[in-house]
Formats: C-alpha cells, structure tokens, sequence
C-alpha cells in the first residue's frame, strides 16, 4: 500500500498534531503516525496549564500565540478549553519583589497581568492560608485544558472537519530520502510518500537516527503529580502557581531580582534535591491535582529515572500544598509520574536530516503552552510560506 501526502508527521503528541493542524490550515495534505492508539506520554501526562506568563520572552510570545489559537479551535469545536486566567501566589517580601519585576516586564511587552493584594487573593481563591500570601500576579488571558481529552478531541476535529488522515497503532521503522520527497516505511507494510516528514516522537526519534539521538544534547524529566477526590462545592479556577514556582519559572530569571533572590536559596533542601515546585489545578471533574517534581537523566540513559512513584515526594508535596490551600479534602484518588524531553542548552532539538525530513523534538515542559504558536513559524518556514 502506498499513500501519498503533503506532509507526513511521526508522533501524535501536542507538537506534532499542531503542526499538523497549521499544514491543514494551508491546504495540505497530512497525515500523522502514531504508535499508539493516541499519544500515551508527555502529552497527557502533566497538568493542562497553558501559561505563557512562565516563560522567558521569546517563548512567552509563542505562548501567547497558542492562547489565541486554542481559543479559536474551542470557538468552532470543544477541545476542553477554559479561561479562568493564571495567579502566582508570592509567600515572602522577595517573591513579591519578583512579582513586581515581572509585571513590569510584561507590561513593556504589552501582555496583561493584574497585580492582586493579600486580601484580593484571599477573596479570590478560596480555601488559601492567610499565613501563607503576601500577594499574587493574575494573568486573565491564560487557558487551562484536560490534557488526556484534549489531544483526542483535536485529533477527532481534525480528522472529522479538515481533512487529517490518523494512523493510530502504527509504528514507522525507517525514513528513506528520494530526490522528490519520503517514503516512510511502517512495521505494518504500509508505506507513504511524502513531500515533507516532521518527526515530532520525543527521544524516541532515537529509534530512526539512533547516532543523531546519542550526539543530542538531549536530557529527558522525570515528573511525580498527584489528583484528589473530587472536592465537592469547592471551586478553583484557572492555575494557581506558588512561590516555589516563582523561585524556577523562566520568566523570573529575566527579573533583576531574580539571581541575588536565588542565590539565599539552601542547595541542599529537598525540594532543590528533587526539583519541587507546589502548582495547583482544578479538572472538571472536581477534582484538583498538585505537584510536581523534576529529576533528570542523559536522554541515552534514561531508563535511570527508574518507573517508581517516591512516597517522600508525594509526601512532602502534599505537606507543603497544605500550608498553601485549605482543600475540603487531601484524599488522593491518584498517582503518576510523567517523562519529557528537553535540550539542556537550546530551545528545542531541530536537525534537518536533509532537505525533506526535520526532526522537531525535545520541546520540554514547554509542550502544552508552546506547541501551537511555534509549529505555525515551523510550518510556513519548512514549507517556505509567507
């Protein structure tokens, strides 16, 4: 069987399926290869914060862009997205100095964000300790999602209305390069002909080009989250990032503050071990998930990480979540720990096998909030669009 297509895309993740989603908006002919029924891995497997607001500059403007692309694709087909905005919550005098440094920043660049007094916050977000807030930084703009419905309902609206052929359970072994295009070879015996192949599969890529993966400066994380019981009449709206978060997120490292505020910081404290900041997020269900934590491994040894769930963790997490929030309930109803890929000194990994195949990965925590705005760019420059 032969298939032939515009654009072939390996990997079903939230990178990939926007890539696919703007190649569809410039009248291409795409498919997407997946070795999964759907994507099992980065995708869902984190919080569904989209959240601009934590990233450095350049990023923040990709992010910005997503936001307006998610609210486009929720206005025509309902992919779980919900704008209830994003709050960093500062617990101490350095943490609201760094609030007021970047809501500075931001105003500079033109992105909204609110500063909230103790008492706004206390009103706002129910349930939150007055021991614990000095202040907090509203972004209104920012979205949350479900993470495991989201890329299934974006996939199913693009399959359905634009046209995407899906190929689910379907697992590519090789990427031979002719002079007009790809072929793309399946374990099943399927092969399909390609103007362009993006491969957007995480450090799996390491499977087609496992000499290009181990000259990477890939590093893969290791991430625990936990999920209440639904809280019932409890209502948390949008993210709620702490001061931990505001001690690790890039866009705080812009702040002139930032370095000296850092530099107070005990290395040796076991959230510093073991890379814990205290978010919060509500589902629809009612229930809220909490987390989370960051180990690191060479991406060619990654199965150092291990697959346990640490009970110190979980447990230090809850303890802190609780000094931070009152929840009516801390039963947790689950566990798991998620794994992504990232560059410890770019962005992102781009290699560009030859004039036809690139290989786009290694996008890190930046997934969810990224994706949409910088797979537009990537699309108009592989395909030299204007």
């Amino acid at each position: 069987m032969l298939k032939k297509y515009d654009l072939v895309i390996v990997g079903g993740g939230v990178l990939g399926t926007f890539h696919a989603y703007h190649a569809l908006e410039q009248g291409l002919r795409v498919a997407i290869v997946e070795k999964d029924r759907q994507p099992q891995s980065a995708t869902v497997r984190n919080f569904g914060q989209v959240v601009p607001s934590g990233m450095n500059t350049k990023w923040q403007l990709y992010g910005r862009e997503s936001l307006r692309i998610y609210k486009q694709i929720q206005r025509r087909f309902d992919i779980s997205v919900r704008q209830h905005g994003s709050v960093y919550l500062a617990s101490n005098d350095g943490e609201v100095q760094l609030l007021e440094e970047l809501r500075s920043i931001n105003q500079q660049n033109g992105y909204a964000s609110q500063l909230l007094t103790r008492q706004e916050c206390l009103k706002t977000y129910p349930g939150l300790n007055p021991g614990y807030v000095k202040a907090g930084l509203f972004f209104p703009e920012e979205v949350t999602v479900e993470p495991r419905v989201m890329i299934g309902r974006l996939l199913s609206y693009l399959v359905n209305e634009k046209g995407l052929d899906y190929y689910g359970n379907t697992a590519v072994f090789n990427c031979t390069a002719l002079t007009n295009g790809v072929e793309v070879h399946t374990a099943e015996g399927t092969i399909f002909h390609a103007a362009k192949v993006i491969i957007c599969s995480g450090a799996e890529f390491r499977l087609l080009y496992p000499a290009l993966f181990a000259g990477s400066d890939l590093e893969v994380t290791k991430l625990q989250m936990l999920q209440t019981v639904p809280q019932r009449g409890y209502a948390l709206k949008g993210s709620v990032l702490t001061g931990l978060s505001i001690r690790r997120y890039e866009a705080f490292e812009e702040c002139p503050s930032f370095a000296d505020i850092r530099a107070k910081e005990d290395p040796d404290s076991f959230e510093k071990k073991w890379g814990i900041h205290i978010l919060f997020k509500q589902s629809v269900d009612g229930s809220v998930i909490i987390g989370d934590s960051h180990v690191y491994a060479d991406a060619v040894n990654a199965d150092d990480l291990g697959f346990d769930l640490r009970a110190d963790v979980d447990a230090f997490m809850i303890a802190e979540a609780q000094k931070i929030i009152d929840l009516p309930s801390y039963e947790i109803q689950n566990r798991w720990y998620g794994i992504y890929s990232q560059c410890k000194e770019q962005d992102l990994f781009q290699h560009t096998v030859d004039a036809h195949i690139h290989i786009v990965t290694g996008i890190g925590g930046k997934g969810m909030t990224g994706s949409a705005g910088f797979a537009k760019e990537n699309i108009q420059r592989i395909f030299d669009l204007k």
